[in-house]
């Protein structure tokens, strides 16, 4: 099938627009505001947690976000954030976008949203966002350039139909994220119930000694556990690359919307980690990041090795994990505190190994072991289905694109 060609700007209702700039003491309430963060993190913004930033009205006029809406990464430290697009989508209050954002807003008479955000998702509309992209240090589109490349424009009937082939994926792939957010939420406050306030199971014939719970004690992170850190092996070497160990970056973690993470972005082989003196890891570890970004979690049912950046958690007693990894992620904001550093903030495994933690019994760890090892595993079981969602849909997106298979 032949598509009709077109200039992008022939399928705007209103010219392309920067997003705004505001100082930091505007930052912190008022309307959600989208970032280049929540850009890189979801492929649909709507009704995620986002910063706040005060407007007036004006300001929130011009920079005001529908759905339906194509934002485009205009800026980059990377190139595959130039040019990146998302879809506003499912918003339920007043919501802007910064300046590193630029916004296409479609004239739905003639072009459906959800087909061009899918157009540049695909690699057609990827090699066309990559003619536009220029910089050295940083990588950036104009919207003067985004407005006059050549687009595909099939009948709108096509796009609607191409459009919601893919977005049943993503509708299902939306399911499982908030049945995920729902189950680690659930996990936070039964940690919390049990924990913070100390209603465990039995509680009420647990008898107080010294203000704790009888048998529960206060101890250091570095007597029940193992802290290792990551190390960094040569990327000139080509042959260190391309394996089978998974390696492990923080943007791995940062960017994964879960406590599971099934996939990394590079494996390496047996001679690169060897090199480097890291150490592979067991499935299960918990993987906390430690620089610059701190207090990002994640689980693999894999061995793994990691790049510097991390602290790799591995208990030393039995039924432990699932208690540390909740005790760790309600400490964020301690890390964070505690984490020294000119260039970049790093919370060092030494100083992690002396912070005190309250142990519960070992009847009541079991216990908790037991209550949470479902919801982890439900988790797990709900991320490998969006990888395999994902994977389906990327896989039929160039050939609707193309042409390849008709609708």
């Amino acid at each position: 099938m032949t598509w009709v060609k077109t200039e992008f700007r022939s399928l705007f209702a209103e010219p392309s627009r920067n997003g705004v700039y505001k100082s930091k003491e505007h930052h912190g309430s008022g309307v959600k505001v989208i970032n280049m963060g929540e850009l890189f993190a979801h492929d649909r913004i709507g009704s995620q947690d986002m910063a706040r930033l005060q407007l007036t009205e004006q300001e929130l006029a011009q920079a005001a976000v529908r759905n339906g809406d194509l934002l485009f990464g205009r800026r980059s430290l990377v190139e595959e954030g130039a040019g990146r697009c998302a879809l506003a989508w499912g918003l339920e209050e007043p919501t802007v976008f910064e300046s590193s954002i630029i916004r296409v807003r479609l004239d739905q008479g003639v072009a459906c949203p959800a087909f061009y955000y899918y157009y540049f998702r695909s690699p057609t509309g990827r090699a066309r966002i990559r003619s536009i992209v220029g910089g050295a240090t940083v990588k950036g589109i104009r919207g003067s350039d985004l407005q006059r490349i050549e687009v595909d424009r099939p009948p709108l009937d096509v796009q609607d139909q191409i459009a919601n082939r893919l977005s049943h994926f993503d509708d299902l792939i939306e399911i499982n994220r908030r049945r995920i957010a729902l189950l680690e939420e659930s996990a936070r406050l039964l940690y919390r119930e049990w924990f913070v306030n100390l209603r465990f199971p039995g509680y009420q014939l647990v008898s107080m000694v010294d203000g704790l719970p009888e048998k529960w004690q206060v101890t250091k992170y570095g007597d029940i556990l193992d802290a290792i850190g990551g190390a960094t092996p040569s990327t000139k070497r080509l042959d260190y690359w391309d394996g089978d160990v998974v390696w492990l970056t923080p943007t791995d973690v940062t960017r994964n919307d879960c406590l599971y993470l099934p996939v990394s972005a590079r494996k390496i082989t047996e001679a690169g980690y060897a090199s480097c003196s890291t150490t592979l890891l067991p499935a299960g570890t918990i993987f906390m990041t430690s620089r610059a970004s701190i207090g990002y979690f994640a689980l693999l049912d894999q061995p793994a090795c990691t790049n510097q950046g991390f602290i790799a958690i591995v208990p030393k007693l039995s039924n432990t994990r699932n208690f540390l990894l909740l005790n760790l992620m309600s400490r964020v904001d301690e890390f964070e505190a505690m984490a020294t550093g000119s260039t970049f903030k790093e919370l060092g495994k030494k100083t992690f190994r002396e912070m005190r933690v309250l142990m519960p019994s070992q009847e009541v760890l079991d216990a908790f072991e037991a209550a949470t090892l479902p919801i982890i595993e439900q988790v797990t079981v709900l991320k490998k289905q969006i990888v395999a969602l994902i994977r389906a849909r990327d896989e039929l997106l160039p050939k609707l694109m193309s042409g390849a298979i008709q609708v």
